[in-house]
């Protein structure tokens, strides 16, 4: 038997080119592309413009045409801010949902649910509460017409109702039973004194046109 071993195969030049390379070109590569997205990612957007809070912050409201300085969170309503901060509590918290009426107050003429307002947002716009109603003591002719009308039992809706009255009667000075209806839909009694309520709003848009012609 012959010991002569057959040739090894010659040894293939190398191309510059591999398995194991091409698997670490790609992760470096992936790598690099992942960098960036993060990179990006992490760039914050520009904060906007005159941003507030979270903590509490100086506000100006003019309610009743009197500016009056309070420090609240920009979340706080301007419910919380009158009835919490500066004790005005004519408006009550009820439903806290916008849809009972009790905390009506007419904000920049337009008749609003304060529970549904934030208090830093009605800055620059005059407030009317139940408060700047009466003139001493002389009640406004809507309170007058209330009392003569029997228009409350526990009373806890009446300020909104009120308010609701004076914000509708000052747009509608001469309004039909179903204008009133109609215009003070937004606000509810538990008590169920409507009867009186309507006759009332009535009562006063006469009072309040004698009182411009007079």
């Amino acid at each position: 038997m012959s010991s002569r071993k057959d040739p090894e195969p010659p040894a293939q030049p190398k191309t510059g080119f591999s398995r194991r390379g091409f698997i670490r070109g790609v992760g470096l590569g992936s790598g690099a592309v992942g960098t960036g997205l993060l990179e990006r990612e992490a760039v914050a957007a520009p904060a906007p413009a005159n941003v507030a809070g979270p903590g509490p912050v100086p506000i100006t409201l003019t309610i009743n045409g009197k500016p009056v300085n309070v420090t609240v969170e920009p979340r706080v309503t301007l419910l919380d801010a009158m009835r919490n901060y500066l004790d005005l509590t004519g408006a009550k918290r009820v439903c806290d949902r916008g849809t009972c009426g009790a905390c009506t107050v007419i904000l920049a003429g337009k008749t609003v649910y304060s529970c549904s307002v934030l208090a830093i947002d009605a800055q620059g716009k005059n407030i009317e509460t139940i408060e700047g109603l009466a003139a001493g003591n002389n009640l406004h002719p809507v309170s007058t017409a209330f009392v003569n009308n029997d228009a409350q039992q526990c009373g806890y809706c009446t300020a909104g109702f009120v308010m609701a009255a004076k914000g509708f009667l000052d747009k509608h000075p001469n309004p039909t039973m179903d204008d009133v209806k109609h215009g003070l839909g937004g606000n509810l009694c538990r008590c169920g004194t409507y009867m009186g309520v309507r006759p009332a709003v009535l009562e006063a848009a006469k009072q309040m046109k004698g009182a411009k012609n007079g």
